[in-house]
């Protein structure tokens, strides 16, 4: 287990767009999927987007608005949202697992998350 460091939330109005950035250990970084996960009040941990060498995965909810992306020189992963929604109110955050699942209990290293409020 390492310890994420991500940065990026904040509060937004409806419409608006936030970037989530993720940094993470070279060795890490290079050899695990990287994803990220929200939860929101009362609600379990979900998958939002995720990605290995060889698959993205985005949840219904946010394809087409957000993005996924890894910078290998920065070990840097990021999060591209778009077109935010009052219902994307959550504390997001950064994971780092060894095999691709959509499930936040394969994920065994964690940033400490970070607020993201959409304002209608």
């Amino acid at each position: 287990q390492v310890q994420l460091v991500e940065s990026g939330g904040g509060l937004v109005q409806a419409g608006g767009s936030l970037r989530l950035s993720c940094a993470a250990p070279g060795p890490t970084f290079r050899d695990s999927v990287m994803g990220w996960f929200r939860q929101a009040p009362g609600k379990e941990r979900e998958p939002v987007a995720l990605m290995s060498r060889s698959n993205t995965y985005y949840v219904d909810s946010v394809k087409g608005r957000f993005t996924i992306s890894r910078d290998n020189a920065k070990t840097t992963v990021y999060l591209q949202m778009n077109g935010l929604k009052p219902e994307d109110t959550a504390v997001y955050y950064c994971a780092a697992g060894k095999y691709y699942s959509t499930s936040y209990r394969d994920y065994d290293s964690w940033g400490q998350g970070t607020q993201v409020t959409v304002s209608s």
